[in-house]
């Protein structure tokens, strides 16, 4: 009866759903918040960083193939999926405190870890989705900005424990993880706007792509993730080797989560903006200012002046992420409506695949340069994205 009232009122639904997706991707980025307790505990080279992060990120590419070919957001309820992509997400990450791990079972855990979030950031868009249909724009800017927060608060919590046990961050993670499912199978029941699909359809990923419009939609979504997650993973390292470089003190953990969560307040307000000038417009917007980043990078990251590198990465922070609701409203809202998940399953899918080439590309190069030219690299997924944007097709937005 409580969850009756509760959802009858509706204005709860989307504060829950933002709060159990900051919740449960706390899980995406911990491995990074304790990258060094990580290689000291366990004997890890220094490029492990790049091979777990992109462990979680092929994982939830198999993850969301997986679910995009069983069609499993679109057959099951969605707040069910979630809650069970949380619980074992959150169970573990708890297996990164076993002692006896080495790269090999830290990577697997990793893996199986992006596996189920497969089931938590994609269903989530799902679900909002499934009861937002007008102001759709708006409530997957809060979604991703929660998704933003949510990567950037293993930073913070590793800021905040760095006199105690690092495994605190992986314990509070798993326990935020949990609860964020918990709260969406309890107050978040089926939207009004769910249409189930009845059966398995195996090739739905592949018709999805028939849609010109869905394409342009996807291909700039595509553009932006090659620049988002490689920059969100070697922002830490930039910071690291431009205080060394410079002799000066900088508070790693702290201004790595200002840099990455302050883009959730981007995604946000650029959802309010896109009421006004548009969805396609103002995700446009965002990707070039993005893309100039990128190319203008090198000049700031060798400057004398540590606020004006600083209010740049903040800057960066931003329009590198205020696209990514905008981007996704525009593929949710070319999709076929049945559709609908499976579709978002896929584009993540090649989305976050393409973020492993670009973040082991960067990997690979920082063995053999140390040239802050090598950033600029980033700049290709923009470019490519704004052109796809830019094509003579109508984009429902």
């Amino acid at each position: 009866m409580f969850r009756f009232i509760v959802v009858k009122k509706g204005t709860i639904i989307l504060p829950i759903i933002v709060i159990s997706q900051f919740c449960c991707t706390t899980l995406w980025f911990v491995g990074n918040g304790v990258i060094n307790d990580l290689i000291e505990n366990f004997n890890l080279n220094s490029n492990a960083l790049g091979l777990l992060t992109s462990g979680v990120q092929f994982g939830f590419i198999i993850g969301t193939l997986t679910f995009a070919i069983l069609t499993i957001a679109d057959r099951f309820s969605p707040s069910k999926v979630f809650f069970t992509s949380a619980l074992l997400g959150a169970f573990l990450n708890l297996g990164i405190l076993w002692e006896g791990n080495n790269l090999i079972t830290l990577l697997s855990i990793r893996f199986l870890t992006g596996f189920f979030l497969a089931g938590i950031y994609p269903v989530g868009i799902k679900i909002a989705v499934d009861y937002f249909e007008s102001s759709l724009g708006k409530s997957l800017g809060f979604l991703v900005g929660a998704l933003v927060l949510g990567t950037a608060f293993p930073h913070l919590l590793k800021d905040v424990t760095n006199f105690h046990e690092w495994r605190n961050v992986l314990i509070i993670t798993s326990i935020l993880a949990g609860f964020g499912g918990f709260i969406m199978l309890l107050f978040v029941p089926d939207g009004p706007y769910r249409k189930p699909s009845q059966k398995v359809n195996v090739f739905a990923f592949l018709n999805v792509f028939k849609h010109k419009k869905f394409r342009s939609a996807a291909f700039g979504y595509f553009g932006h993730m090659w620049e988002l997650y490689a920059f969100w993973t070697f922002v830490p390292v930039i910071l690291t080797k431009y205080s060394m470089q410079q002799q000066i003190s900088f508070n790693i953990p702290f201004l790595s989560f200002l840099i990455i969560g302050v883009g959730s307040l981007a995604c946000v307000t650029s959802g309010y903006i896109s009421k006004s000038i548009g969805v396609k417009r103002t995700a446009f917007g965002s990707l070039f200012l993005s893309c100039l980043c990128c190319i203008i990078s090198p000049l700031l990251l060798t400057s004398d002046y540590e606020i004006a590198l600083i209010v740049f990465f903040l800057f960066w922070g931003m329009v590198v992420v205020a696209d990514s609701p905008l981007l996704s409203t525009l593929v949710a809202q070319n999709a076929l409506l049945e559709l609908k998940g499976t579709a978002i399953t896929i584009v993540n899918c090649i989305g976050f695949s393409i973020t492993i080439i670009s973040i082991q590309l960067i990997n690979s190069l920082t063995n053999f340069t140390d040239s802050n030219f090598m950033y600029m690299i980033l700049a290709i997924g923009p470019i490519l994205g704004l052109i796809s944007l830019r094509k003579k097709k109508k984009i429902i937005s």
